[in-house]
Order: structure tokens, then C-alpha cells, then sequence
């Protein structure tokens, strides 16, 4: 095998993570050695993000330190490939001659054939997308993946670019993702994370139906200790769904559901199919049912069109929906969406001003709902070692309440553990996005 070192770069969002885990497998399975450094690598690939302009930038960046190792490093060969490759390739090739070849999101299991035709190697043969994903090579911690269920989308928001750069929503047969989970468990992984652009969609386009509560029937069997679920458009989370998250322990109590407005004009404008009065529904329905759940959303402010009676609106939803986790951020005029045209654009500075008080708001609901916990005996997956933060003996870990990168930590006292242990925690104390607490005893292991 020839020794090729490769350096990977992965941006955005964890969708993004899990293609570029499935380009390192393909790598991998050459025979392919991966650089600890750019600086180390004949080849660097960056797996870009073009959501937003804040992300497209960033990607603009990465290209450009990247390209700077074909003369302070060993780099031969500069790849860019992904979401702003796929939206972008022709003013990309002409703005930037230093990179030597460009892959879109639909060519991502290309990148193989692609390396040894720029290095003269010997051929080989492009993969089949529908094992692209069973020979991943994870680059999270061991006992935590990503397993993507479905690619592209077909809600067409507004203010989205995500159906221009991943096209049509595809669901992946039930018989793959099986495959694939039954390989990340038998590695050792505790914690498998359900990602889509849209989870509740997943099967429609397979069968006509709502295909979501029978996968997640099929995947609790499996011996993962936690099934988390992201990214749940409202629409989708009924009655069926909800009954076969409350069954199994192992399903997560979290849920995800990005409905980005509380105003009934901004929600049509976006192109969202739910109202107010609808969302508040489904909100109750979804505690019904789940009623310690806890709850992410996103929220958008600055949309055009937004009045002061709108974003307070936004702000009263917010404070009644009493969500536990809450990412938000302002909109971004987008080429080539519809909202990029509507009149009544936002200024900035009250896009900054209104940001910075919801989020304001949502630390203060945070802060409230995670005391409902104190006193209580969590299971905590430990992740790290905390001796920098709070002193030694202290660790860093999440509970089920808790989704990673996103959300905040439960810090904990404990002895003789190590990352990847899932321990009892009581929890004593709160910090407003985190939970403090120490391990129940010596024998309070999770297994």
C-alpha cells in the first residue's frame, strides 16, 4: 500500500462530521495513514459548511491556512469538498487556483478514486453509497456516534439554503442503518445520536409514511445504554412516536425540535407549517406523554418583516414553553432563498440588541430548570477530567438531559473511574448551564 498521509478537516455541523468519518473509513481501508497535523499531511482535505455567512467564511479560512502548507509543509494535494463545494464549485475553481480538486456532497465516496488519480496511484474504485457509512472511521470518543438516517430536505424554509446544497430528502433503508448501529455497538459505543435535517420525516419518501417510531423500536434492541434524538421538526412528533420513546429506558428523555419563531406572521413567512397555537399544543402533548423531557430549540430573530409585537411574541412563547436548552441566532440574508428578497430587512444592530436579550431569557430558564434536579441520582456519562475547573478528583460528564457540544455539563467529585464510565451522580448544585454533583459510591458503576 502506498504511504499516504492525510489530514481531514471537518466544519459545521455534526451532519457534516459523520461524512467526513465515512471519507476517512474509505482512507483508511487504502491503507492511508492520517497526519496528527496539516503540517504533517500530503493531503488535506476541508469539509466545508455554507449554511450561513459566518460559516461559509470560516470555510473560506480553513482553504486558505490549509493552502498555505503546500509551501511551509508537505502537502501535494488540497481538496476542498462539501455543503459551500456544492452550492459554490464554479466561483470556488475561480477564486481559489490553490486548491487542486473539488467534491460536492453528493460525491463524497469519489474522494478515494479521486487522491489516487491527483497522485498517480494505482486506481480504485469508487464505493457505493449505501456502504459509505459501514466502514466509518469515528473520530468522536469512543463510546459516543453520530448515525445519520436520512440526507437532504424537503421543508424548503424560507430563509434555508439546506435543500440547494444536500438536496431532496433520502431516508437510508432501515437494513442499513441497522448494519451500521450493530457496528458502532459492537465497538463499544454507549451513546448513538439520531441525526437528519428533519428525524420526524425519515420513511416518507420510502414508504409514505412516518418511518421513525419503528427504527427507533429496532435500535433500542441494540445494547446502547442511551438513544439520543436531534433535530425533530414539529410536524412529525406524535402520539405514535412519543408512546415508543416513553417504552424503552434506553431512549433518551430529550428531544430536539428547531421551530425557530413564536409569531404566527414571521412562521408563515418562513415557511414554517406550524402557528403558534399549533406549537403549544404540541408542546404539551410532547410532556404529556415525556413528562421529566427535556427540551432543545432553535429560535431565529432579525427575520424580515419582524415588528417589536413579533420578537415579543417570540419572547412570550419562549418564556411559556419553559424550554430546558435553547440555541438561538439572527438571521442571515442568504442568496438564492426567498426570504432574501422580502421587504422590511432588520438592521443589525437590533438583530444584536433582541439576540442578546433572548438569549438573556433563556440562560434564566436554563438556570431555573436545571434545579429541578437537585437532589437527585443521575446517570452521568464521565468525559474528561474536570482537575483545571474545580481540583483534582473532579470530572466532566453528561447525563441524559444532555445532549454534547450543545448543551451544558454536569461536573462531578468521583475516584476511580475513567472517560466513558456511565456512573450515579447526586446531584447537589447548579451554575446555570451546568449541574454539580458527586458519584453516588464506589459501586455505582453503570454497565
Amino acid at each position: 500500500m502506498s504511504k499516504i498521509s492525510i489530514f481531514l478537516i471537518s466544519l459545521g455541523c455534526s451532519k457534516n462530521q459523520v461524512d467526513s468519518e465515512g471519507m476517512l473509513g474509505l482512507m483508511a481501508g487504502q491503507g492511508w495513514q492520517f497526519a496528527t497535523t496539516a503540517e504533517l499531511a500530503q493531503v488535506i482535505i476541508i469539509n466545508t459548511c455554507g449554511f450561513i455567512e459566518s460559516a461559509k467564511a470560516e470555510s473560506i479560512a480553513a482553504i486558505l491556512q490549509a493552502a498555505s502548507y503546500k509551501t511551509k509543509g508537505v502537502c501535494r494535494l488540497l481538496i476542498a469538498v462539501g455543503c459551500l463545494v456544492e452550492k459554490y464549485r464554479a466561483e470556488l475553481e475561480q477564486e481559489l487556483p490553490e486548491v487542486d480538486a473539488f467534491l460536492g456532497t453528493h460525491e463524497y465516496n469519489h474522494i478515494g478514486a479521486l487522491i489516487a488519480e491527483k497522485l498517480a496511484l494505482p486506481p480504485i474504485p469508487t464505493w457505493d453509497m449505501s456502504t459509505f457509512y459501514l466502514k466509518r472511521h469515528t473520530i468522536s470518543p469512543p463510546w459516543l456516534a453520530y448515525i445519520k438516517i436520512a440526507e437532504g430536505c424537503d421543508n424548503f424554509c424560507s430563509y434555508c439554503l439546506i435543500p440547494q446544497l444536500r438536496g431532496v430528502y433520502k431516508s437510508r433503508p432501515i437494513p442499513d442503518i441497522l448494519a451500521e448501529a450493530q457496528g458502532l455497538a459492537s465497538r463499544g459505543v454507549k451513546e448513538l445520536i439520531i441525526l437528519a435535517q428533519d428525524t420526524t420525516a425519515y420513511g416518507l419518501d420510502l414508504e409514505g409514511e412516518r418511518l421513525l417510531p419503528e427504527l427507533l423500536e429496532r435500535l433500542s434492541a441494540l445494547p446502547f445504554l442511551w438513544i439520543r434524538l436531534l433535530y425533530a421538526y414539529p410536524d412529525g412528533v406524535d402520539e405514535t412516536l412519543l408512546k415508543v420513546m416513553a417504552s424503552h429506558e434506553n431512549i433518551c428523555p430529550y428531544l430536539d425540535i428547531p421551530l425557530q419563531h413564536g409569531d404566527d406572521d414571521i412562521l408563515q413567512a418562513m415557511g414554517r407549517r406550524l402557528n403558534n397555537a399549533q406549537l403549544h399544543k404540541k408542546i404539551n402533548l410532547i410532556r404529556r406523554y415525556i413528562p421529566d423531557i427535556a427540551l432543545r430549540t432553535t429560535m431565529m430573530v432579525g427575520f424580515p418583516g419582524e415588528t417589536k409585537a413579533a420578537y415579543q411574541a417570540m419572547l412570550e412563547f419562549v418564556n411559556w414553553a419553559n424550554f430546558d436548552w435553547l440555541g438561538a441566532f439572527a438571521y442571515s440574508r442568504e442568496g438564492d432563498t426567498p426570504a432574501y428578497n422580502l421587504p422590511k430587512q432588520i438592521k443589525e444592530r437590533i438583530k444584536t440588541r433582541r439576540l442578546q436579550r433572548l438569549l438573556r431569557m433563556a440562560a434564566h430558564i436554563t438556570d431555573e430548570r436545571l434545579k429541578r434536579h437537585l437532589g437527585s441520582s443521575l446517570t452521568v456519562l464521565a468525559e474528561s477530567e474536570a482537575a483545571e475547573e474545580y481540583g483534582t478528583g473532579w470530572w466532566c460528564g453528561r447525563s441524559a438531559y444532555q445532549a454534547p457540544e450543545v448543551d451544558g455539563v454536569v461536573y462531578f467529585k468521583a475516584q476511580d473511574i475513567k472517560p466513558g464510565d456511565m456512573v450515579k451522580v447526586i446531584i447537589t448544585g447548579s451554575e446555570v448551564f451546568d449541574l454539580l454533583g458527586e458519584m453516588e459510591n464506589q459501586g455505582s458503576l453503570v454497565t
